[in-house]
Protein backbone atom coordinates (compact mmCIF):
# COMPACT_ATOMS: atom_id res chain seq x y z
CA UNK A 1 0.00 0.00 0.00
CA UNK A 2 2.90 2.49 1.07
CA UNK A 3 4.51 1.87 -2.47
CA UNK A 4 0.76 2.97 -4.09
CA UNK A 5 0.95 6.05 -2.35
CA UNK A 6 4.89 6.88 -3.56
CA UNK A 7 3.84 6.14 -6.95
CA UNK A 8 0.59 8.28 -6.78
CA UNK A 9 2.59 11.46 -5.51
CA UNK A 10 5.69 11.05 -7.93
CA UNK A 11 2.40 10.66 -10.93
CA UNK A 12 1.14 14.05 -8.97
CA UNK A 13 4.85 15.52 -8.96
CA UNK A 14 5.25 14.32 -12.67
CA UNK A 15 1.87 16.21 -13.77
CA UNK A 16 2.65 19.48 -11.65
CA UNK A 17 6.09 19.77 -12.39
CA UNK A 18 6.41 18.40 -15.85
CA UNK A 19 6.64 20.97 -18.68
CA UNK A 20 4.30 21.56 -21.37
CA UNK A 21 6.17 21.91 -24.40
CA UNK A 22 4.03 21.97 -27.45
CA UNK A 23 4.18 19.49 -30.16
CA UNK A 24 4.26 20.29 -33.59
CA UNK A 25 4.36 18.62 -36.66
CA UNK A 26 6.25 19.61 -39.95
CA UNK A 27 4.19 21.04 -42.70
CA UNK A 28 4.14 19.24 -46.07
CA UNK A 29 4.67 20.90 -49.58
CA UNK A 30 1.05 20.40 -50.18
CA UNK A 31 -0.30 21.81 -46.38
CA UNK A 32 -2.07 24.93 -46.84
CA UNK A 33 -1.76 27.53 -43.98
CA UNK A 34 -5.31 29.56 -42.96
CA UNK A 35 -3.62 32.98 -42.23
CA UNK A 36 -7.23 34.14 -40.03
CA UNK A 37 -7.36 37.66 -38.35
CA UNK A 38 -8.94 41.50 -39.05
CA UNK A 39 -7.12 44.33 -40.58
CA UNK A 40 -3.66 42.98 -39.70
CA UNK A 41 -3.93 40.07 -41.47
CA UNK A 42 -5.74 41.61 -44.74
CA UNK A 43 -3.11 44.04 -45.00
CA UNK A 44 -4.93 47.08 -44.54
CA UNK A 45 -3.04 50.55 -45.90
CA UNK A 46 -0.90 48.16 -48.21
CA UNK A 47 -1.55 46.14 -51.63
CA UNK A 48 -2.74 42.47 -51.63
CA UNK A 49 0.23 41.65 -52.52
CA UNK A 50 2.12 43.24 -49.61
CA UNK A 51 0.30 41.53 -46.75
CA UNK A 52 2.09 39.36 -44.21
CA UNK A 53 -0.11 36.03 -45.84
CA UNK A 54 1.34 36.85 -49.25
CA UNK A 55 5.14 37.36 -48.03
CA UNK A 56 4.61 34.31 -46.02
CA UNK A 57 3.32 32.55 -49.09
CA UNK A 58 6.25 33.86 -51.36
CA UNK A 59 8.98 32.71 -48.31
CA UNK A 60 7.19 29.51 -47.26
CA UNK A 61 6.03 28.17 -51.26
CA UNK A 62 3.11 26.96 -49.22
CA UNK A 63 -0.19 27.57 -49.86
CA UNK A 64 -1.25 30.78 -47.65
CA UNK A 65 -4.71 31.64 -47.58
CA UNK A 66 -5.59 35.32 -46.58
CA UNK A 67 -8.55 35.18 -44.30
CA UNK A 68 -8.46 38.35 -43.10
CA UNK A 69 -11.32 41.35 -42.88
CA UNK A 70 -11.05 44.58 -41.60
CA UNK A 71 -12.69 45.66 -38.61
CA UNK A 72 -14.01 42.58 -37.82
CA UNK A 73 -14.03 41.33 -33.77
CA UNK A 74 -12.89 38.20 -32.53
CA UNK A 75 -16.97 37.18 -32.05
CA UNK A 76 -17.34 37.69 -35.67
CA UNK A 77 -14.32 35.74 -36.27
CA UNK A 78 -15.67 33.05 -34.26
CA UNK A 79 -18.80 32.78 -36.64
CA UNK A 80 -17.00 32.73 -39.72
CA UNK A 81 -14.40 29.65 -38.60
CA UNK A 82 -16.24 26.94 -38.74
CA UNK A 83 -16.82 27.40 -43.09
CA UNK A 84 -13.14 28.08 -43.29
CA UNK A 85 -11.72 25.15 -41.49
CA UNK A 86 -13.77 23.08 -44.01
CA UNK A 87 -11.15 24.41 -46.84
CA UNK A 88 -8.98 21.85 -48.61
CA UNK A 89 -5.32 20.36 -46.70
CA UNK A 90 -5.49 23.42 -43.81
CA UNK A 91 -2.59 22.24 -41.87
CA UNK A 92 -1.92 25.25 -39.58
CA UNK A 93 -3.93 28.24 -38.59
CA UNK A 94 -2.38 31.53 -38.01
CA UNK A 95 -4.70 32.96 -34.98
CA UNK A 96 -4.05 37.02 -35.10
CA UNK A 97 -6.71 38.60 -33.27
CA UNK A 98 -8.20 41.11 -30.66
CA UNK A 99 -7.14 44.43 -31.92
CA UNK A 100 -10.63 45.54 -32.99
CA UNK A 101 -11.99 44.49 -29.62
CA UNK A 102 -9.65 46.28 -27.66
CA UNK A 103 -10.22 49.36 -29.72
CA UNK A 104 -13.85 48.86 -29.35
CA UNK A 105 -13.60 48.36 -25.69
CA UNK A 106 -14.81 45.13 -25.57
CA UNK A 107 -14.43 42.42 -22.60
CA UNK A 108 -10.82 41.26 -22.42
CA UNK A 109 -12.58 37.86 -20.38
CA UNK A 110 -14.87 37.74 -23.94
CA UNK A 111 -11.31 37.99 -26.23
CA UNK A 112 -9.69 34.91 -24.46
CA UNK A 113 -13.01 32.75 -24.41
CA UNK A 114 -13.29 33.77 -28.51
CA UNK A 115 -10.03 32.77 -28.84
CA UNK A 116 -9.85 29.60 -26.48
CA UNK A 117 -13.15 28.68 -28.81
CA UNK A 118 -11.53 28.99 -31.87
CA UNK A 119 -8.09 27.11 -31.07
CA UNK A 120 -10.31 24.48 -29.78
CA UNK A 121 -12.54 24.53 -33.53
CA UNK A 122 -9.11 23.97 -35.42
CA UNK A 123 -7.56 21.38 -33.12
CA UNK A 124 -11.01 19.06 -33.84
CA UNK A 125 -10.37 19.70 -37.81
CA UNK A 126 -6.76 18.67 -36.81
CA UNK A 127 -5.58 21.62 -37.51
CA UNK A 128 -2.52 23.71 -35.95
CA UNK A 129 -2.34 26.66 -34.40
CA UNK A 130 0.15 29.71 -33.97
CA UNK A 131 -1.26 32.33 -31.35
CA UNK A 132 0.16 35.98 -32.65
CA UNK A 133 -0.94 38.58 -29.55
CA UNK A 134 -1.87 42.05 -30.21
CA UNK A 135 -0.84 44.43 -27.70
CA UNK A 136 -3.44 46.55 -25.42
CA UNK A 137 -3.78 50.15 -27.92
CA UNK A 138 -4.23 53.40 -26.18
CA UNK A 139 -3.16 57.46 -25.78
CA UNK A 140 -0.66 56.25 -22.94
CA UNK A 141 1.22 53.80 -26.13
CA UNK A 142 1.32 50.01 -26.40
CA UNK A 143 1.61 47.38 -23.63
CA UNK A 144 1.32 43.69 -23.66
CA UNK A 145 -1.81 42.23 -22.71
CA UNK A 146 -1.37 39.00 -20.35
CA UNK A 147 -4.35 36.98 -21.86
CA UNK A 148 -2.47 35.93 -25.00
CA UNK A 149 0.19 34.02 -23.09
CA UNK A 150 -2.28 32.49 -20.87
CA UNK A 151 -4.09 31.11 -24.02
CA UNK A 152 -0.86 29.65 -25.10
CA UNK A 153 0.25 28.27 -21.70
CA UNK A 154 -3.20 26.74 -21.25
CA UNK A 155 -3.86 25.65 -24.91
CA UNK A 156 -0.35 24.25 -25.09
CA UNK A 157 -0.21 26.09 -28.42
CA UNK A 158 3.26 28.27 -29.77
CA UNK A 159 2.76 31.98 -29.07
CA UNK A 160 4.73 34.48 -31.24
CA UNK A 161 5.06 37.96 -28.87
CA UNK A 162 5.54 41.10 -29.17
CA UNK A 163 6.05 41.32 -33.04
CA UNK A 164 3.07 43.83 -33.25
CA UNK A 165 4.77 46.04 -31.18
CA UNK A 166 8.16 46.41 -31.74
CA UNK A 167 6.50 46.96 -35.29
CA UNK A 168 4.53 49.78 -34.58
CA UNK A 169 6.69 51.17 -31.97
CA UNK A 170 9.21 52.38 -35.15
CA UNK A 171 7.33 55.13 -37.33
CA UNK A 172 8.85 54.10 -40.38
CA UNK A 173 6.84 50.66 -40.55
CA UNK A 174 3.66 51.85 -39.92
CA UNK A 175 1.18 54.01 -41.67
CA UNK A 176 -1.30 55.09 -38.57
CA UNK A 177 -1.18 53.85 -34.77
CA UNK A 178 -2.37 50.57 -35.07
CA UNK A 179 -1.48 49.35 -38.76
CA UNK A 180 2.12 48.54 -40.12
CA UNK A 181 2.72 50.16 -43.95
CA UNK A 182 4.35 47.59 -46.79
CA UNK A 183 7.46 47.26 -45.06
CA UNK A 184 5.71 46.87 -41.77
CA UNK A 185 3.85 43.91 -43.41
CA UNK A 186 6.98 42.68 -45.04
CA UNK A 187 8.80 42.19 -41.50
CA UNK A 188 5.76 40.80 -40.21
CA UNK A 189 6.09 38.17 -42.88
CA UNK A 190 9.73 37.14 -42.42
CA UNK A 191 8.96 37.11 -38.30
CA UNK A 192 5.98 34.65 -38.91
CA UNK A 193 8.36 32.78 -41.19
CA UNK A 194 10.98 32.40 -38.94
CA UNK A 195 8.63 31.38 -36.20
CA UNK A 196 7.35 28.43 -37.90
CA UNK A 197 11.00 27.27 -38.86
CA UNK A 198 11.79 27.89 -35.08
CA UNK A 199 8.78 25.55 -33.88
CA UNK A 200 9.45 23.09 -36.17
CA UNK A 201 6.47 23.38 -39.08
CA UNK A 202 9.08 24.99 -42.02
CA UNK A 203 12.76 22.85 -42.80
CA UNK A 204 15.65 25.28 -43.73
Amino acid sequence: MKYIFIAIGLLILFLFWAPKNSHTEPLSSSATILAFGDSLTYGYHAKRDESYPSVLKYLSGLNVINAGINGETSAQGLKRLPKLLKKKNIKLMILFFGGNDIMQRLSIAQLKINLITMIHMAKEKQVQVLLISVPNISLFGLSPLALYEEVADEENVPLLNGMLADILEQPSLKSDQIHPNALGYKIMGKKIYEKLKKEGWLKD
